[in-house]
């Protein structure tokens, strides 16, 4: 074998070696085995009433890019009282860089003091953007349909909305 023949194996080698620890950097904080957690501060509006919206989460990447999660709302300054509880599935395109759309979906649990509990599912999109090492500024829609909806209670049985959010990745 050559010396040029043996100075290319040797790079082929390495670069073959080092390809797994290439791809596991790539997801980075979208990573397998990372945990998000999120902060909700907001206003909404319900029943004709205004609304400030406090809430929190956490999710779990099973594998890069793909996580599971659960969240809670309170929904307090209005009447009736309004509590939220959601899990969720997310997908991060993380192999875009600087700027990480995503898609997902959830059930919801709404408890409405003096009401009927009200289920829910939906989808979102939207992209997360990088604003410091482990920190992504989100934006994006949700779809959100009402089941069992009682359109003499509730006026619309579905609803459209941005959301805004801020995650931090550890």
């Amino acid at each position: 074998m050559s010396k040029t023949s043996a100075i290319l194996m040797s790079a082929v080698l390495a670069t073959i070696a080092s390809a797994p620890a290439t791809a596991a950097n790539v997801a980075g904080v979208f990573s397998q085995g990372n945990t998000h957690l999120s902060v909700v501060v907001g206003n909404g509006y319900a029943f004709n009433d205004s609304y400030l919206v406090l809430g929190a989460g956490i999710s779990y990447y099973l594998v890069d890019g793909l996580n599971i999660g659960v969240s809670a709302e309170a929904w307090t300054g209005g009447d009736p009282t309004i509590y939220k509880v959601m899990p969720s599935v997310q997908y991060v395109f993380y192999q875009v860089p600087n700027v990480s759309p995503y898609i997902g979906a959830f059930y919801r649990r709404t408890f409405i003091d003096k009401l009927p509990d009200l289920d829910s599912f939906g989808g979102r999109a939207g992209v997360y953007v990088a604003v410091g090492r482990s920190a992504y500024f989100g934006v994006g829609a949700v779809y959100e349909s009402y089941m069992d909806c009682n359109k003499a209670t509730y006026r619309e049985c579905s609803d459209v909305y941005p959301e805004v959010s801020f995650t931090l990745a550890f």
